[in-house]
């Protein structure tokens, strides 16, 4: 009988690690699609019901999403949004919730991977214990500091298994450069560690 237990809850977590990324994939998917579709499907059905179908507002935001993409490619309109978010910015609360979703939102663009110097390990207390990070700046001149942190760079460490994560000013004596993308050190720090790829995933590196 304890045989057969084992047995049966060997087979069930195999079921169970394998469905839960997948419904969490798909779940996440799903709920990305439902808020693009309430954008403008809830206002095309309270206004015009007669022409709404499932799936009208989740089309019409790809298409707004695609017009906006194409218009801040235009230097004129991409001065304008300019303006307008420099001005939304000098309000307080907007500003609070904006501007550290900007940043994010620029930190896994194509450009904010481009301004991710490099991989490193960062040392912590005597060296014998160390964190995965990015670093995300290595100049503080434009900030007015002076020269207090000329020695120093910006190392973001993400959280493993959540989303966030923290940012030390760390001497530069105390991270060592690692021969790695960007996306692979990000991915390998949100989920621990955990040998999620090939064969050879994360071989060669701390």
């Amino acid at each position: 009988m304890n045989q057969s237990f084992k047995a049966f809850r060997q087979i069930f977590l195999r079921g169970l690690f394998t469905f839960l990324p997948i419904a969490v994939t798909i779940y996440i998917l799903y709920a990305g699609i439902v808020i693009m579709e309430s954008m403008l499907g809830t206002t095309i059905q309270r206004f015009f019901p007669s022409l709404y179908v499932p799936g009208l507002g989740f089309l019409l935001t790809t298409v707004f999403i695609f017009m906006l993409g194409l218009l801040l490619n235009n230097l004129l309109t991409a001065s304008f949004f300019g303006n307008l978010e420099r001005q939304l910015m000098k309000v307080p609360f907007i500003k609070a919730i904006y501007s550290p979703l900007k940043d994010l939102m620029n930190l896994f663009s194509q450009k904010g991977s481009k301004d991710l110097k490099s991989v490193v390990l960062v040392e912590i207390g005597n060296g014998d214990i160390k964190a995965l990070g990015l670093i995300t700046r290595d100049n503080f001149s434009d900030l007015g500091l002076g020269n207090h942190f000329t020695d120093r760079v910006a190392v973001f460490i993400p959280f493993s298994y959540g989303l966030g994560g923290y940012t030390l000013l760390v001497h530069r004596s105390k991270i060592t450069e690692i021969d790695m993308p960007a996306e692979k050190a990000m991915s390998l720090a949100i989920t621990g560690w955990v040998k999620a790829g090939g064969k050879n995933e994360g071989e060669g590196h701390p």
